[in-house]
């Protein structure tokens, strides 16, 4: 009961920040939901961490804000960015590379996704965050139904023991089907064949996204990011899926493949 509690809460909240923030205030309200994960991010991959923490969640959120703002990535900036971030990490924090390249990861990981559904929301209003929001939530449903069902083959047993091969069909193709419907009266000038693809693309990305937060997690030897959230776990736990389905929707509309 505190789980439905939880997630019928949470969804209300995403519902009205999506719906009636004006674009500053749905701004500050990713980069909270960023930096809330970002510490999570940082709890899972270096729990033993003093200014290095703040740094990388201060980074998260600087990421989230710089992406909310419609704008192609210019290649030269992001360069600049790896360089100092690099520099900072291993000469003056004296860690490792590959301690460095883990907080590198995290404002491209959780941050700039989380600013980019701010910027998809100027782009296309509501319709666009949302109809996105629903299909991972659609296929995290059907993929859990369909498991109970029919449930037989183990997807990634190492990583996520209860995922199923046969909950992972079901969720693709039903969350597919759905946003392809969906898209037929949100975006009605985007190709029949377009609409498919992308919604095969963003549910296996779902997917995807959600066992790798789980990979995260077995290597902590943590079993929820946090406790933030009753019967639900922390907010890294909520949004790994998206994290991961964001970018390529974004990316699409960018384009004018979606519209």
């Amino acid at each position: 009961m505190t789980r439905v509690i939880s997630g019928v809460v949470l969804a209300a909240v995403a519902l009205a920040a999506i719906l009636f923030l004006p674009f500053p205030a749905l701004r500050v309200v990713a980069c909270v939901v960023a930096g809330l994960a970002a510490d999570e991010y940082v709890r899972i991959t270096s729990p033993s961490r003093g200014l290095c923490r703040w740094v990388v969640i201060a980074a998260v959120v600087y990421a989230c804000w710089w992406a909310a703002v419609p704008a192609p990535l210019s290649v030269v900036l992001l360069a600049i960015i790896v360089i100092a971030w690099l520099s900072f990490e291993v000469l003056r924090q004296a860690r490792t590379l590959e301690q460095a390249a883990i907080d590198l990861i995290a404002p491209i990981y959780v941050g700039a996704p989380l600013g980019m559904l701010v910027a998809l929301q100027s782009l296309t209003g509501p319709k666009g965050p949302l109809l996105l929001m629903a299909t991972i939530v659609v296929s995290d449903t059907a993929q859990y139904y369909t498991g109970r069902a029919l449930g037989r083959r183990p997807l990634a047993p190492a990583i996520s023991p209860k995922k199923t091969v046969e909950g992972a069909i079901g969720g693709v193709l039903i969350a597919t089907t759905f946003m392809a419907i969906a898209m037929t009266f949100l975006f009605p000038a985007t190709p029949v064949v377009v609409r498919v693809l992308l919604g095969l693309v963003i549910v296996f990305l779902g997917i995807t996204g959600d066992l790798f937060e789980s990979r995260l997690k077995r290597f902590a030897g943590m079993k929820d990011s946090s406790h933030l959230i009753p019967g639900h776990g922390g907010v890294l736990d909520r949004i790994d899926a998206l994290l991961f389905a964001i970018p390529v929707f974004y990316f699409m509309v960018l384009q004018g493949r979606v519209g």
